[in-house]
Order: structure tokens, then sequence, then C-alpha cells
């Protein structure tokens, strides 16, 4: 980043905790003016500290502070982590916080996708999109373009690096894994960005800037961000070349799906590819805010690539960096692989059914998800003025951050053991698996709006973690710093550098 844009956010910042802190007094002080005096542009560049700072306060806040920014800084902020808040905002008053245009215009560049639009888009993308996915071929087909990928793709690389002892980016191989099986799945293209000899694929990589570009448009207030994509500068250029690499991507696919004849060789290709012609034939008719059919299908891949992608090898990379750091766990999850699966039923094709059995399996995911959800935090503003269940009164200029990542750290939440990562903690006294309420275990989000495609990412999850773990032993390389990047997505900074060990 530019020196003048850390300036900027250097005063910005400034000004605003000035503000802050001549709260009243029976307000909480977030930040002391020591702090404020010692913020210079290369702490700011730190921002993988924000989450661990941003946790600390809310403990010692209670669960929630009030951030009262100056008018120009758009940046008058409730956070919280309050189970009551969550239920509240995602569920029991789900009318009074629909996205707004404030939220479409942060998140321009997914147009009219379902995670951007309200009222009856909204309804029509989530009745389209679940009846895809009920469709009688969706989850054999779904399985079978994960299978192939682990064996054509992941297993290849991973038996290929453990030969020789190799150093790999597990961060960077999981990402190149969903973004081909995401691309099957929704385009029926499979780039093949997870090979030997790890082709650079502009696409693929362009969800990393544009994951982080979407971070910036927080820091900054709306009128410099828009001034940068007005200049065509900075932060904003990188958005924009990013979204247009992957929106080229996605109309090249598309032009080559709608051309192409249906005498397809393959029974399973046929069917996948009868799978994304019912995406493109539910929309035909519809033509969103822009007027265009075209645009409107484009804006519902894109969005549906970006959180197939990101979602999935984010929590894939923080769950194996976990493992490595708890060999137990390990070890246990080994063993209930073989004692469920490898057991009965050899060498055979692992199905949602079969994967379904892996009880600690799921409860280490979960564990991964409470304390690394892949998006970290949500964002509402209230259509009318109302007081939470926590009491605090929120207005049309209040903008509420429901902070997930802070969730799995509070003790009144998950217990004085919150930071141990515990599988056990999901597993029921009967052996089973222990349910917990959508607004304390939010990496799903809650309410209407609970992410549709839960059961296919715990199916992909498990069967990836699962194959490898079954495989392989995970080995973190001594001193690598890892954190979280800055970015809309929980990814890692520097990747998750490990070396890989064949099971005997």
């Amino acid at each position: 980043m530019a020196f003048l844009e850390y300036l900027a956010i250097l005063i910005l910042i400034c000004l605003t905790l000035s503000v802050f802190l001549n709260k009243s007094q029976n307000q909480k002080i977030l930040i002391d003016r020591k702090w404020i005096h010692g913020m210079t542009p290369e702490v700011l560049s730190n921002l993988h500290r924000l989450h661990n700072v941003l946790t600390i306060k809310l403990i010692r806040c209670g669960g929630t502070f009030r951030w009262k920014g100056h008018w120009f800084a758009n940046m008058d902020m409730l956070i919280t982590t309050d189970p009551l808040d969550v239920h509240h905002v995602l569920s029991k008053n789900f009318a009074n916080y629909p996205k707004g245009q404030k939220y479409r215009n942060l998140f321009d560049i997914f147009g009219d996708g379902i995670i951007n639009i309200d009222g009856r888009l909204w309804e029509i993308h989530r009745k389209t999109i679940m009846s895809v996915f009920k469709q009688h071929n969706f989850q054999s087909v779904f399985e079978a373009i994960v299978w192939n990928k682990v064996e054509r793709g992941l297993l290849v690389v991973l038996e290929s690096t453990s030969k020789t002892s190799m150093e790999i980016d597990l961060q960077d191989i999981f990402q190149r894994f969903t973004f081909d099986t995401i691309c099957k799945l929704l385009l029926d293209y499979d780039p093949q960005t997870l090979s030997l000899d790890f082709p650079n694929i502009p696409c693929e990589k362009a969800w990393v800037d544009i994951t982080e570009g979407m971070l910036y448009r927080h820091l900054f207030p709306p009128i410099f961000w828009k001034l940068q994509r007005l200049l065509k500068m900075g932060n904003e250029k990188k958005l924009s070349d990013a979204y247009n690499t992957v929106d080229d991507f996605v109309s090249k696919c598309l032009a080559g799906i709608q051309n192409e004849p249906s005498n397809m060789e393959s029974e399973h290709v046929h069917e996948n590819f009868e799978l994304v012609e019912s995406l493109i034939t539910e929309y035909k008719n519809q033509s969103g805010t822009s007027g265009d059919t075209k645009k409107f299908i484009r804006d519902t891949i894109v969005t549906l690539m970006g959180a197939g992608r990101d979602t999935t090898s984010t929590t894939l990379s923080w769950f194996f960096y976990l493992i490595a750091k708890n060999p137990i766990v390990e070890d246990k999850i080994r063993d209930e692989i073989h004692t469920f699966l490898v057991v009965n039923i050899g060498d055979r094709k692992w199905n949602s059914k079969d994967v379904g059995k892996l009880v600690y399996l799921h409860g280490a995911l979960c564990e991964a998800l409470r304390l690394y959800p892949p998006v970290p935090f949500n964002h509402k503003t209230p259509l009318q003025p109302e007081i939470l269940p926590s009491g605090h009164h929120v207005s049309q200029n209040t903008k509420i951050i429901l902070y997930y990542y802070g969730m799995g750290r509070m003790e009144k939440i998950w217990g004085e053991d919150c930071r141990e990562f515990k599988p056990e903690r999901w597993i029921s006294e009967k052996g089973g698996i222990k349910h917990e309420p959508s607004y304390k275990f939010v990496a799903f989000s809650g309410g209407p709006r609970t992410c549709l495609g839960k059961d296919m990412s715990f199916t992909q999850l498990k069967i990836v973690a699962s194959m490898i773990i079954y495989h392989y032993h995970i080995e973190l390389m001594e001193g690598q710093p890892v954190f979280p990047s800055a970015s809309m997505v929980l990814q890692m900074k520097h990747g998750l550098k490990v070396r890989l060990s064949k099971i005997r």
C-alpha cells in the first residue's frame, strides 16, 4: 500500500479514536491515548493483529462496545459477540436488517448475487438454488466431482511431494482444489490448477485480491475508496482488475456452455452438464436490477464461485493447522477412519452417508470453524431504530458488526476452555454429534440467510480431511508466521507450510 494511503488511514483512525475516547462515563473505554499516539504506518500494516486486539477489548467490555466515529468516516459501529443480539439481528427481527444499499455498494462486484440482494430477488435466488441442490442427481454429481479431483489432483500432488519430503503450501493446494471443483460443478469446466506443475491461472489468484479489497472498503470512508475507484488507482484499481479477470473467465465458460451441443459422450458428464444448464434455464427470465439476463447469471455464478472456493479452502487450512498442532486429535481421527470406513468398505469411495459416521472428525471440523470462522464478521444496519437484547440502542446510521471470530473466544459462550481445540465439546453423552444453535455457532450464519451449501461443505470437508489423514501425517514447518490476512475471508497471510510423511 502506498504511503499516502497509509497516511490517510492513520489520520482517519486517530480522528475516530479521539472521538471514541470522549465517550460518556457510563461507557467502557476500548483504547487509551497511548495506543493512538503509538499508531504508525508500520503498525497499521500489521492488520493480522486486528482480530486479537478486538477480541481482547470485547472481553474487557463484556462482549459488546460502541465505536463512535466522525461523520465523514462512516464508522459509527456497534461491535457485538452477544448471542442474543446475533439471534435478534439474523432471525428474530430479520425484516429490520436487510442487506440494503450501503451493503450493495461495498460488495458491488457481486451485483445481484444471492449475498447482495433483498426482497423478491433474494427469494428467487434462494428457491432456485435450493431447487437445484435438491435435484435427484445433484448429490451424486457433486461427490463424483470431489472424488475425481481428490484422486486425480490432490493425492497425485501430495504423493509426489511426500516422496521427496518437499515443503508445500497446504493453503495454496486447498485453494486450487476448491477452485477446480467449484468450476467443474458450476461451469462444467476443470481448469486443472491443482496439478504437478502448479499452473498460474489468473482467475484463481484474483479471488485473493477481491477478498482483500473488500476489507479495505470497510476501513476507508466511502468518499475515499470511491475517489480511488473514479481515478482507477490504489486498492480500487487492484480490485477492479481482479473482478474483470473473474468476470472474463466466467463469461467465456458460460458462452461455451450455451454454445455446446448436447451430444455429450459420457453419461456422468451429461448429468453434470444438465446441472449447469438448470441454473441457466431457471434464470432465463430474470434480469435483476441491471435489466440484463446474462449479467444476472454471471453475478449468480461469480457469487457461488467465491463462496465455493474461499470458505472451504480456508476451513481446511485452519483445520490442518490445528491438527498439526494437536497430533493426539490426528491419531483419534485416523483410528475413527479405520473403524468406520476402511474396515467396512475397503477402498470404495466414501459418500456423504459414509463420512457421516465420523463423529469425532465432525467435531474437529466444527472446532476449526468455531475458532477460525472463514467469514470472521458480518455487518448489518437497521431500517428502523430499536434496542437490542444487550440493551444498546441502534439507529439507521449504526453499523452493527456481528463479530463471529470473537464469539468463538468468549468464555461466557463456550466456557473457560474456549481457546482450546477440543473436538470432544461437539460430542454428546450418547456419542452422537452435539447440536449448537446457529446464533452461538455462526460459521454458516443463521436465520433465513443460513448458508444453503452447509451440507455440501461438510461432505467435501470430510472427504478431503479423511483421505489426507488416512494417508499422511502433517508436520508444520518451524518458524513460519501463521496469521490471518487483511481480508473479508480468514485466509492465512503467508500460507501454511507443511511437510507430509506417508502413513505405513
